[in-house]
Formats: structure tokens, C-alpha cells, sequence
């Protein structure tokens, strides 16, 4: 395996300023926004395939320093009912897909998207409940109408390029669990499959080792990131694990997402990387940072050092002792 990060951390820094900083920090990969909600800062897909020079150099840059580029990642909502907003999500997607095949990245991370309600809606509803029967009529109609028939097409169009799709299973999107992840799977094809956040299991209340062996049976993994989440059991007797408070009030909210090891034992985290180990995930493990109560400098680090004790580098000897 190898340790890499989420590199919108460090948007702020200059490209090659901020490969340096993840490299001094022995890390190996990579993970590069282009676009929706990341934003674009460092990996612009208009520019670098409008430019074969500019994407020469772009690889060149980040290869010198010993780094791999594990994912090109455009999180946003392909499938938001309002027009302007869907259009250009969808169109960043095909984009980062086309770019990622230039530059021979294996993986595009974005959300699955979350529809309306109807054709002429103009907000994203997510059902959470079987009943009243409205909330499986609507879940009906945006699985066969909009999810199902969007992400046939991505995957069709991924698998020829070369690029698998990881979806990040998330609450507010269609597909936020390990059963909705293998629906659209069997449905879209095999190009699709997870970028695994176990932060957004733990919050769900499911055991994130369990969703491992879940998809990894199905060889659906194909890209995971290194992020904590700590659970208040007293605020969630109050709010419930579907807490809409901000993410500010961490003192009242029921969760938050917290650095590697600062929500569960380094136990708990080695657990996490022996199954990926156990289920054939041998790629990149990608620290991201959403820490309210650290610096991203301080969270990132503290993440690293922890990680490193538990991540699983070396290929698989023989059994001597069997």
C-alpha cells in the first residue's frame, strides 16, 4: 500500500510548493481536484487538455518527486434537478475522465448525485425512510429515471477510457452505502465502484471493517480515503445520527469528523488496513482533512504519523510456518 493524501488541503500553496511539502513528508501519492466542490486549484482540466505541454510538465512534476497520482477528484452532483448546476457537474465529470486517461490515473472519485423529486424539482431529495409510501415512489423514480440510466452512461464511457468511477459513499447522495454502491454496480457495470471514506460509515452506524469485506467480495473498491469520525452518544440521543447542526457546533453535534486516531484507537485503524489487505486492496490510502479541531498542518501530520504505524507496505512473503 501506499500513503497519500487529498491534496486540496493544501490549495492555498503554489502546485510544486505543495508537492514538496507532501513529499518531504514521505508520502507517495497524490489525490488532485478538478473541480466541484474541490475546486480546481492545482489541476485544471480545461488547461492541461487544451496544452500537451502543459500536461507534460504537470506529470513531470509530480513523477520527480517520487509521488503517483492515485485519483483526479471532482465531487459534485451530476444529477441536481436544477439544470445549471447538473449540466456543468456532468460536464467537469467527463472532463476529469478524459483527463485522467492522459495521465494514466486509474480512478476518478466523484458523488454518485442525489436527483429531485420529479422532473420540474429544483432541490436534491434524499428519502430516508420506506414510509409513508411517498418516499419509496420517489426512490423509485430517481433510481430508474435518473441514477441508474446517468451512471450506465459514465460507466460505459469510463471503461473505454481506461478509468475506473469511486464514488464516495455519502449521506445526501443516492448512493451512501455499501447496498446502494453494489445496486448501481450490478445495474452500470463494474467500472463503478467506491472511493471508500470510512469517516462516512462510522456516522451511519456501520462498521466500516464490515463495509471492507462487503464490497471487497466484489472487488468494489477501487479508491479509499484515511478519514476520523467521532460519535457523541449523548448529542445523538438528542439529534440522531442524521444531525442537520452545523459543522461548527462541535461541542452540540452528534458527530464530527476528526483526524486519523482521534476518533478510534490505532486498534481500530489497523483492523481497517488489514482487511483492505485481506480483500485485495493493496493501492493508495488517502488522508483527507475535515478536523474542526486542528490546523490542516497540525491535522494532516498527525494523520501521517498514525497512519504510518499501521499502513502495510511490504508484498505478501510465503507462509514459512504452514
Amino acid at each position: 500500500m501506499k500513503l497519500g493524501v487529498f491534496a486540496v488541503l493544501f490549495s492555498q500553496k503554489p502546485f510544486e510548493e505543495a508537492l514538496d511539502y507532501i513529499a518531504a513528508k514521505g508520502l507517495e501519492a497524490v489525490e488532485l481536484g478538478t473541480g466541484g466542490y474541490p475546486g480546481n486549484a492545482h489541476c485544471d482540466p480545461d488547461t492541461l487538455l487544451a496544452d500537451a505541454g502543459k500536461l507534460k510538465a504537470f506529470k513531470h512534476a509530480v513523477e520527480s518527486r517520487g509521488l503517483i497520482i492515485s485519483a483526479l477528484s471532482c465531487h459534485a452532483n451530476p444529477l441536481h434537478p436544477q439544470k445549471a448546476i447538473s449540466s456543468a457537474d456532468d460536464a467537469t465529470i467527463r472532463k476529469t475522465i478524459e483527463l485522467a486517461n492522459r495521465l494514466e490515473v486509474p480512478v476518478v472519485n466523484t458523488f454518485s448525485g442525489c436527483p429531485g423529486d420529479h422532473e420540474d424539482a429544483k432541490y436534491p431529495n434524499w428519502p430516508v425512510a420506506p414510509w409513508p409510501n411517498d418516499f419509496q415512489e420517489i426512490l423509485a423514480w430517481q433510481w430508474e429515471k435518473k441514477v441508474i440510466p446517468y451512471w450506465s452512461e459514465i460507466g460505459g464511457i469510463a471503461e473505454q477510457s481506461g478509468v475506473k468511477i469511486g464514488l464516495e459513499l455519502h449521506g445526501g447522495f443516492s448512493v451512501h452505502t455499501p447496498a446502494t454502491l453494489l445496486r448501481l454496480r450490478e445495474a452500470a457495470g463494474n467500472a463503478i465502484g467506491a472511493n471508500l471514506d470510512p469517516s462516512h460509515m462510522w456516522w451511519q452506524g456501520i462498521d466500516p471493517v464490515e463495509a471492507i469485506k462487503i464490497l471487497g467480495r466484489e472487488n468494489a473498491i477501487h479508491h479509499f480515503h484515511a478519514k476520523d469520525t467521532s460519535i457523541d452518544f449523548n448529542n445523538v440521543n438528542k439529534h440522531g445520527v442524521t444531525d442537520m447542526q452545523s459543522y461548527t457546533l462541535m461541542l452540540d453535534r452528534a458527530w464530527q469528523f476528526r483526524s486519523v486516531g482521534f476518533g478510534h484507537d490505532l486498534k481500530t485503524w489497523a483492523d481497517i488496513i488489514s482487511t483492505l489487505r485481506l480483500v485485495g486492496y493493496d493501492y493508495v490510502v488517502s488522508i483527507e482533512h475535515e478536523d474542526g479541531l486542528m490546523s490542516v498542518e497540525e491535522g494532516f501530520s498527525k494523520a501521517v504519523q498514525n497512519l504510518q504505524q499501521v499502513l502495510i507496505k511490504e508484498p505478501v512473503g510465503d507462509m514459512w510456518w504452514v
